[in-house]
């Protein structure tokens, strides 16, 4: 007899963060802050010859760049959020963007360490008063660009989730699949995900903020007490730090970038609530699909086993399985 197949209908995967809007707009008022700053200190510095202003100007460019990947990442993100040719949505795109930022923040550090170096071994004359303004107007724009960047658990907006579930059993079984679409209501009852691009981007303005305050911190030694030394020394402990949140910053992206396990609670509890259901863990992936929201592909064993919808109702008090996959099987 032959056999009628069944498509379930087509639904999105759109798996963006619960304020993924509200951080694109954050990221691009910063990249415009910095770019104005840039531009205004090399105009200046140039026309009062202050090659101080100069140097920051552009090295705030460094900065606009990192940050501009970011913003870029977050409307990409957005554009394609609906875009079939992505399996599982655009949601890790903001990962993506926060490793290579956290390249670029390397780099940076790379470079403050290196020019530190070639400092101690061979002094230059500072000039201190044009230096300290420098860094002073340095650390006013990066303190007010953390504030801006700097991520909060009280927005608003609504989160889409959705599951899937397979069963599949001997020949003269038959194959059922079942789909559930539903709204979880206020974000707050979702378990959130870091945005690691908003972190990168945080992250790139509290480094130069952080180099600002060791750089007044050295500039006033320095024109109090000649110690010349004192500018590349702060210099190299603020590329260590910098190094250490770089290296962090591409462990937590490249881990969602390698599908790592993102929750080894969530995966404890998966095995508990099937184990309620009469049902066995047989094999179990579970991953990142975006911020707040995790992919998972359960498969089970029981003896009297049930329809996918029965397990999936197990599993409904965990509304961060945006995209749930329930195999079944009969045990043997």
């Amino acid at each position: 007899m032959a056999e009628t197949l069944r498509f379930a209908p087509r639904h999105e995967h759109v798996f963006l963060g619960a304020d993924h809007d509200r951080h694109e707009r954050r990221t691009w008022i910063v990249v415009g802050l910095t770019l104005v700053t840039m531009i205004v200190e090399i105009v200046a510095g140039t026309l009062f010859g202050s090659m101080a202003l100069v140097a920051d100007g552009w090295h705030m460019s460094t900065h606009a760049a990192a940050l501009g990947i970011a913003g870029f990442a977050y409307s990409f993100a957005r554009r394609h959020a609906h875009d079939r040719r992505f399996t599982f949505g655009t949601g890790k795109l903001g990962d993506l963007a926060a490793f290579a930022s956290a390249l670029v923040l390397m780099l940076v550090a790379l470079f403050i360490a290196w020019e530190s170096v070639i400092r101690l071994a061979s002094p230059v004359a500072i000039g201190f008063n044009q230096a300290l303004v420098v860094a002073v107007l340095g650390l006013g724009v990066n303190l007010a660009s953390a504030l801006i960047l700097k991520e909060d658990h009280h927005g608003h907006g609504h989160e889409r989730g959705h599951e899937h579930g397979h069963s599949h059993g001997g020949r003269d079984r038959h194959d059922a699949h079942d789909h559930r679409h539903e709204d979880h209501g206020h974000p707050q009852a979702l378990h959130r995900g870091a945005d690691n691009n908003l972190r990168a981007a945080y992250l790139h303005v509290l480094a130069d903020a952080f180099t600002s305050v060791l750089a007044i911190g050295a500039l006033v030694g320095g024109s109090l007490y000649g110690w010349i030394w004192l500018d590349p020394a702060m210099g190299l402990i603020g590329a260590l730090v910098i190094a250490h949140w770089s290296i962090s910053l591409i462990r937590r992206s490249g881990a969602v970038l390698l599908d790592a396990v993102p929750d080894a609670a969530l995966v404890d509890a998966i095995k508990e609530r099937m184990d309620a259901a009469g049902a066995e863990v047989a094999d179990l992936h579970l991953w990142q699909v975006g911020p707040g929201h995790y992919g998972a592909i359960v498969s089970v064993v029981a003896v009297e086993a049930a329809a996918p919808a029965a397990y999936k109702a197990h599993l409904a008090a965990l509304p961060q399985l945006a995209h749930l996959t329930v195999e079944v099987n009969a045990a043997a």
